[in-house]
């Protein structure tokens, strides 16, 4: 995991290199409980702990390109699974790619729509 986090935080230094982004107060999220298929959109800010099932999902921070708000969002995540004392994620997630770093739990899955600009 700490291998996908360093590849992570290159590619985001590169892409930031590339272009100019800007930071938000709040992201949209979605959840999906596995067992019984129900999705749940998260609307939270930066520094708030919201609950999905047994996850405390934390919001660190929401980027997306200057100038272009609907392209691809990515958000700073801290999830914990409070029956596992390992943090279940810390990291980036990019909207447009969220397969490239992941959720790996067994009864959850969350990934990023969108940073809330308004």
């Amino acid at each position: 995991m700490r291998a996908t986090v360093g590849i992570m935080t290159a590619f985001l230094a590169t892409a930031a290199a590339a272009q100019e982004v800007t930071s938000v107060e709040s992201a949209t999220l979605r959840g999906l409980d596995k067992i019984d298929g129900a999705l749940s959109d998260i609307e939270i800010t930066r520094g708030e702990t919201k609950s999905l099932g047994r996850l405390q999902i934390s919001l660190e921070d929401c980027r997306y390109p200057t100038g272009d708000p609907q392209a691809n969002a990515y958000a700073y995540l801290t999830i914990v699974d409070r029956y596992d004392p390992e943090l279940a994620f810390d990291g980036w997630m990019i909207a447009s790619s969220p397969a490239l770093n992941a959720l790996d739990h067994p009864r959850y899955d969350v990934w990023v729509l969108r940073c809330n600009t308004s």
